[in-house]
């Protein structure tokens, strides 16, 4: 993979070498792109132990496995346990037991570093009931099925749809056309024949309609038993009458609902919007300990999820705390949303869907998704209903106030939706930023407002939430005193730089948090990471980048006692040499990938040789 991306970007610069030789402007590289950023370097196999080894079983690919089967060799080259981590092992602490055995870099807890056996808690100290574990873990089945194309889908792709149609019309024209031959054939043959059969079939005719009409009066003296029986689509009732006369009749009606959908009141919550990349399962555990009411799972695409995409599916778990959860799917086209719809619906659970109509990513709007599909109301229209019949559960759509701040059409789009009545539609979310706008200036709340009051006042009002800029208890209240506007605090960013603004709201102050509270939460999120990513190596990096990610927001924050100036808002950073009133809050303040890092090693033990990091979002901020 990392050949194939460095091929490809030398071929990249040949082209703009040669259109500059020609003249030609160099290409402008997109933004949302940033994808050369320093990444760990992978872990050979070898220097792994074989998952079925530690477990005790016999690995069904013998001495053809690439994985170690020398369980001392590898305890000899083992490197030290991360000391860092406080109570050891988090998944052995839970569960009593890990998967990981030997190679899991807590394991002194649960290893008998003399033969390197896996060591399981007694029963006895074991919690009962365990902990229930996480949701939404697609199966192998699942996934094969999906991977391959033969999961059952209701909805068609919409090529197979239109081939179908194709199909039918040809079949139809074949039959007109046979048809035809075969009554111009008849009729150069039989001209008098015809003539004779049509004044037989005249007098037949009478007779039959005689025979009807007594037919009738006979039915009707008779009293009939109906007994009716409910398939999926069309509905067949069967009627047997007194003479044992037996009739199906084919009616056509919707069938009814499997479950009955349970809509979600966002009055009064406080809402964890999905965030890319930092919303991940560990932080909204943090959330939640904070006091966040509903959160939802980050940004998948529909295209990935169809195609059974492992790293895909995993944005869909949910941890047993978030007890109201939802998940958000982008795509562009009805068939897509649609049939993502009927995987959900069997497979997870999952208390709301949210329409992304508001990522501003190039990538994704290339293919209609995002942003892009506001601009599509044909589309959008077709993807509401189609998940509506899919689904049992309740649907939100987040959307931006356009595609460029001078012509906002989010008021538009809003009213034409509340036109479609679309059933179980619980919100509609706006960000009141452009897509250009990306999140540069303020949130223009002034026309959130306005998308609220401009819906049509004889129908039933759809709930607009509005999100941008919410840092404060102060603001959030004068946001409540708006016209139209839900009383639901969406947070993103604002979350992700005080994961403890959900408390400040609900106790309505200021929360001069110290730095040592701050530390003990990036413990937590620490062990939440390991326990929901591994212990192992593979999952201590990936707990550390996600961490570091994380920290690149949670710099920006000025602790109240420092501040001038009360509130600090959202696009505040702290002064360049700022000093807190301790080592610790200083090295918080601070803006530097490097002090970062050293933050990370205080929890999670020292970084690899060579090891650099650099934010996926690439904030102007950034130094």
């Amino acid at each position: 993979g990392g050949g194939g991306g460095g091929g490809g970007g030398g071929g990249g610069n040949r082209n703009d070498n040669n259109n500059r030789r020609r003249g030609g402007k160099k290409k402008k590289r997109e933004r949302g792109m940033n994808k050369k950023r320093p990444r760990d370097a992978k872990i050979a196999p070898s220097h792994k132990m074989c998952i079925d080894i530690v477990r005790g079983k016999e690995c069904p690919f013998g001495d053809d496995c690439k994985y170690s089967h020398d369980i001392k060799a590898l305890l000899a080259v083992r490197p030290h346990d991360i000391v860092e981590v406080e109570g050891g092992c988090p998944t052995y602490n839970l569960y009593g037991h890990c998967d990981f055995g030997v190679n899991c870099r807590l394991g002194s807890s649960h290893i008998n570093m003399a033969t390197g056996a896996n060591i399981q808690k007694p029963e006895c100290e074991i919690p009962n009931p365990p902990p229930p574990p996480v949701m939404n873990v697609i199966d192998k089945t699942t996934q094969t099925m999906l991977r391959k194309n033969k999961y059952p889908f209701v909805c068609k792709r919409a090529w197979e749809e239109k081939k179908e149609k194709r199909r039918i019309l040809e079949e139809e024209e074949k039959k007109k056309k046979k048809k035809k031959e075969e009554e111009e054939e008849k009729k150069s043959d039989d001209d008098n024949d015809g003539k004779e059969d049509t004044n037989t079939k005249e007098e037949e005719g009478t007779n039959q309609n005689e025979n009807m009409d007594v037919d009738d009066k006979t039915n009707d003296e008779n009293k009939d038993t109906t007994t009716t029986t409910t398939t999926n689509n069309p509905t067949t009732t069967t009627k047997e009458n007194k003479n044992n006369v037996i009739m199906d009749v084919i009616t056509t009606t919707t069938p009814l609902p499997t479950k009955t959908r349970k809509l979600i009141d966002f009055r009064n919550k406080i809402y964890i919007a999905p965030l890319t990349t930092v919303g991940n399962l560990p932080f909204r555990r943090i959330m939640k300990h904070y006091g966040a009411d509903i959160t939802c799972g980050e940004m998948a695409v529909a295209t990935n999820l169809l195609q059974g995409g492992s790293s895909e599916w995993a944005l869909l778990k949910r941890h047993p705390c978030e007890d109201v959860f939802g998940v958000q799917i982008a795509a562009g086209f009805p068939d897509q949303y649609t049939r993502c719809a009927e995987v959900l619906e069997r497979e997870c659970n999952i208390d709301f869907i949210d329409l992304n109509l508001g990522c501003p990513i190039d990538l994704i709007n290339k293919s209609g998704s995002g942003a892009a599909l506001m601009l599509h109301k044909k589309r959008l229209k077709g993807s509401l209903e189609g998940i509506a019949k899919s689904l049992s559960c309740p649907i939100t759509v987040k959307m931006r106030t356009g595609w460029d701040e001078k012509t906002p059409t989010a008021h538009e789009l809003v009213r034409s939706i509340q036109g479609w009545e679309i059933p179980g539609l619980s919100a509609v979310m706006i960000h009141g930023r452009s897509r250009l706008q990306r999140y540069t200036k303020y949130a223009d709340w002034n026309y959130i407002e306005k998308v609220a009051t401009n819906q049509n006042p004889d129908m039933s009002q759809i709930p607009i939430i509005g999100n941008g800029d919410i840092f404060t208890y102060t603001q959030f209240e004068e946001i409540k005193k708006r016209h139209g506007i839900e009383s639901c605090a969406m947070l993103a960013r604002g979350a992700l730089i005080k994961p403890w603004l959900p408390t400040e709201l609900k106790e309505r102050r200021h929360w001069d948090i110290s730095a040592s509270e701050r530390l003990d939460m990036l413990k937590d999120f620490v062990k939440f990471g390991l326990e929901h990513w591994g212990s192992d190596q593979q999952g201590v990096n990936n707990t550390r980048r996600f961490l570091l990610e994380w920290l690149s927001f949670l710099y920006r924050y000025v602790p109240v006692g420092l501040i001038e100036v009360l509130p600090q808002e959202m696009n505040h950073r702290p002064p360049t040499h700022m000093c807190g009133r301790s080592d610790l809050e200083t090295l918080m303040l601070s803006r530097h990938c490097a002090d970062w890092i050293k933050i990370s090693e205080m929890l999670l033990g020292p970084v690899p040789e060579g090891f650099r990091f650099q934010p996926k979002h690439k904030a102007n901020s950034y130094k």
